[in-house]
């Protein structure tokens, strides 16, 4: 393979301009995580006797070659499935694709999936999205090598939603992302099945990827230091692994599932025309009622369900999925570094996704409902710390993207990572720098969901800009998707610093704050609180941004229920 990447921090920190001795003088705690990331040798999971799977099946990491570009074919790493038992469409492929196979699983299957690493280095697979046990979410420390099996078994305890499978080894997950390795998860149940959504053909995936390519069709991932502090970006818009998508489409009502499948880039998804996004549902699945939106965010690892109604529209006519401009989720320096080196796509420019061309005429198509699925949400008396929410602390500076201050590390638990088993609870996600002073609240959030954002003025639109009145203490500051495995939480409210107002105004009219989330995005001068539960399952999950890069950088921490 022609692609490289930095294998450690401990290569990133020598790269840079902290150099040797300044490596050699870091803090104990943190030398020990570079030298030896302290993750036990961990055998296999093999099947269980007693187990008696509803599906199986064998799910294969290999690499493959794939057709993208015109011309020469694009060496890739792939997932593959082979159906082993349960319902025949419990597997499908996406036509053309590199990208794995969409696999649909219904509420209260028992499922074995038995994965096989074909590759020449060590991989595990993470069930981003659905509550199973720690032992099979997909934990680094579970990493397989090449030839070796790794059998997951669960019962599908998700209410109807749309999740990730993706690899989780330590240190090497953005790169094996971005190389192919993704595929989509469908879950359905029977409160989704009565409302009558589109299915089959008219229920199509929209996985949004940004690559980029040499002269010979390949892929380029060679992140340098820049790159690993603002994330790495491609200059071609890949969907359902295809540049410039174009969906043939009937004037009738589909239902489109939306997947972030960057390793770093944000999007600001909008209609051309300005027809309002018709959002049913996020991470966690659907949401009570539709909401209707002029444009919505989606950041790495997040998912959307839409309905996209062409009946009105002419034989032959077109529609662009765009993404808008924004700003603020990259400092200034971070922009200038990224155009330095050619990238080519600035993060917060316009450009198109995809275009979705009207060529059939039918007469009849599913009317959108007006309610959909119930949430059963928690108060924040429920919590079991009502009156101390436990922090998620983002922390930024040079060469280093932190949690709760410290690096990643193989059980480095602190005291606040230490959680109750069946425990409800209360946490709340910052910044380290500039939090705390200024603050405009965004509304709490009510019985039904609903969130009072306020009205802000748009300010300027300088793509990847940050607020004025900062000082040097916020210039690192950037946007970051935070990712938390296990349930599904619910977000409580959001606030954003006084000086980060015009930023913020340019995406929070994009934020679905209503349904059950598993990714949320915070950004630069924003507290985010949320209630999440820790049933069911001890153990180890794990928490992190999903910038894959800041996540390879150790950005990423683990909850220890217990």
């Amino acid at each position: 393979m022609s692609i490289s990447r930095f294998h450690s921090r401990r290569h990133f920190l020598k790269q840079s301009s902290i150099g040797l001795l300044a490596f050699a003088s870091l803090p104990q705690w943190l030398t020990a995580a570079e030298t030896m990331h302290g993750m036990p040798m961990v055998q296999p999971r093999k099947a269980s006797v007693n187990f008696k799977p509803d599906v199986e099946l064998e799910l294969y990491c290999q690499n493959a070659e794939a057709q993208i570009l015109v011309g020469r074919k694009t060496r890739v790493q792939q997932y593959t499935a082979k159906l082993l038992h349960g319902p025949e469409h419990t597997v499908t492929e996406i036509p053309g694709s590199y990208l794995g196979p969409i696999i649909r699983l219904q509420k209260g299957q028992k499922v074995r999936i038995n994965l096989h690493n074909r590759l020449d280095e060590d991989t595990i697979t993470h069930w981003h999205g659905l509550h199973v046990p720690a032992e099979v979410d997909g934990h680094p420390m579970y990493a397989i090598g090449s030839g070796q099996t790794f059998v997951y078994e669960f019962e599908v305890a998700n209410r109807a939603c749309m999740a990730i499978y993706h690899p989780h080894p330590h240190e090497a997950t953005a790169k094996q992302v971005y190389q192919g390795l993704a595929g989509a998860i469908i879950v359905n149940d029977e409160i989704e099945a009565a409302l009558g959504l589109p299915t089959g053909e008219f229920e199509i995936p929209i996985v949004i990827q940004d690559r980029l390519f040499d002269g010979q069709n390949q892929l380029i991932y060679a992140p340098n230091m820049h790159s690993n502090m603002f994330g790495f970006y491609g200059n071609r818009i890949l969907v359902n692994g295809h540049p410039e998508l174009q969906l043939d489409v009937a004037t009738r009502a589909y239902r489109l599932r939306f997947l972030n499948g960057s390793t770093a880039r944000i999007y600001k998804l909008a209609w051309d025309d300005g027809t309002p996004m018709t959002v049913l549902g996020v991470d966690g699945g659907l949401l009570e009622q539709p909401e209707h939106k002029p444009y919505v965010m989606l950041v790495p690892g997040e998912r959307l369900d839409v309905w996209a109604d062409f009946s009105n529209r002419t034989l032959g006519s077109e529609l662009v999925m765009r993404s808008l401009p924004f700003s603020g989720v990259l400092p200034h320096m971070g922009m200038g570094m990224m155009g330095h080196h050619g990238f080519g796509l600035p993060v917060g420019s316009d450009y198109a996704i995809f275009t979705a061309r009207i060529t059939k005429k039918v007469s009849d198509s599913p009317k959108l409902p007006i309610q959909l699925a119930k949430i059963s949400r928690y108060g924040i008396d429920e919590t079991h710390n009502p009156n101390k929410a436990v922090p998620i602390t983002i922390s930024e500076g040079h060469m280093a993207m932190l949690l709760n201050g410290r690096p990643y590390a193989y059980k480095d638990i602190q005291d606040r990572e230490r959680i109750p088993l069946n425990t409800i609870q209360l946490m709340e996600i910052s910044h380290e720098q500039g939090s705390g002073h200024g603050m405009m609240g965004m509304g709490g959030m009510g019985e039904g969901g609903g969130m009072g954002m306020g009205r802000m003025g748009m300010g300027g639109m300088q793509h990847g800009g940050m607020g004025g009145g900062m000082g040097m203490g916020g210039m690192m500051a950037m946007a970051h998707p935070i990712h938390l495995h296990g349930q599904s939480f619910q977000i409580v409210s959001r606030s954003i610093d006084s000086s980060r107002e015009s930023d913020y105004a340019t995406v929070n009219q994009g934020f679905i704050n209503s349904g059950l989330k598993d990714t949320v995005l915070v950004m630069p001068g924003e507290t985010v609180r949320i209630i999440k539960p820790f049933q069911d399952f001890k153990g180890l999950f794990m928490f992190h941004c999903h910038n894959l890069e800041h996540e390879d950088m150790g950005m990423m921490r683990e909850f220890l229920v217990e």
